[in-house]
């Protein structure tokens, strides 16, 4: 009896731990955004008390203020 071969796999996915055998397959932005996340919430958080006035450009200040206050809502 011939051995069984598994079909190839033609899905444009990732594995997390690499290997193609544990069945856990997931789309590269399933982990990309979480970390994405992490990042900008920790910026956030360690840089607010050190903001100063910058002499360049006021939109991306106003921008960003809009942000600021539409998240403390």
């Amino acid at each position: 009896m011939p051995a069984r071969t598994h079909p190839q796999r033609t899905h444009a996915t990732t594995t997390i731990t690499g290997s193609s055998t544990d069945g856990t397959w997931l789309p590269w932005w399933a982990v990309a955004l979480p970390v994405l996340a992490f990042a900008v919430l920790f910026g956030l958080i360690t840089g607010g008390g050190e903001a100063h006035a910058a002499g360049g450009d006021l939109a991306v200040g106003r921008i960003l203020e809009q942000i600021q206050h539409t998240l403390a809502r």
